[in-house]
């Protein structure tokens, strides 16, 4: 599979984390350091890594964390505003470091949105950064699954341009499963309605669930997340 190549290189772009602006910067290396701390305070079952869709998990979603997944040992590194990049920097920088004798059950990975890319590539940059994800993520916890998840779509219908975009980014990256060690969980059908349409009872913003959202989001990858932690 692409993602086992060593020709991809790991370290694609990690280097742009630091370009935030310094403000930005000092209170994303604050949660940095506490995301590393929140992974040796207990042996991780189930990892989310995400940019602000899965750190809300931790805010707007937080009943719903607490009701799914508050009894079972999970962590939430998220990262409101993370791109691809970030993360990687993060991960880089001892973000898993503290589970390598551990090894996580899962790892559900979701992220992306937030890269603007190249037009002209047509989500190709963005998906090359997912992949050098995986392989960062697979690299340090060999022994755990990795449930990656397409970008949920955004924007009020089909056409809208981040939609659209997003669409072209998960066309490539459903190519780096392998049904061994990444794994496939596509549930965008629950946040849209019949023709397409955003279902703004869910997704108010047209981007980030509300608490009904993550709801339904937790209802929908429940099965998938009881396989896999040996619950069935």
């Amino acid at each position: 599979m692409p993602w086992k190549d060593p020709s991809y290189a790991t370290d694609i772009r990690a280097s742009r984390a630091e370009t935030r602006p310094v403000d930005k910067w000092t209170l994303w290396t604050h949660h940095h350091e506490n995301r590393n701390r929140w992974v040796t305070e207990k042996d991780v079952d189930l990892l989310m890594i995400g940019d602000s869709i899965v750190f809300q998990w931790s805010r707007k979603g937080k009943k719903v964390w607490d009701a799914f997944y508050g009894e079972r040992n999970a962590v939430n590194i998220g990262s409101s505003g993370d791109r691809t990049y970030h993360m990687l920097w993060h991960i880089q920088n001892g973000g898993l470091d503290g589970m390598k004798d551990h090894n996580p059950k899962l790892v559900v990975m979701m992220i992306g949105t937030n890269n603007r890319g190249e037009p002209e590539k047509h989500g190709e940059d963005t998906a090359y950064g997912i992949l050098a994800l995986l392989k960062e993520v697979h690299a340090r916890l060999p022994e755990s699954k990795i449930l990656l998840m397409p970008i949920f779509p955004r924007g009020d219908t089909p056409e809208d341009k981040g939609r659209v975009r997003n669409d072209e980014i998960n066309k490539i990256i459903r190519g780096y499963v392998d049904g061994e060690t990444v794994h496939w969980l596509d549930i965008s059908h629950v946040f849209l309605d019949e023709a397409g349409n955003m279902n703004r009872q869910l997704m108010p913003d047209g981007l980030h669930p509300n608490v009904e959202g993550y709801r339904a989001w937790g209802r929908a990858m429940e099965p998938t997340i009881k396989k896999f932690l040996g619950e069935e």
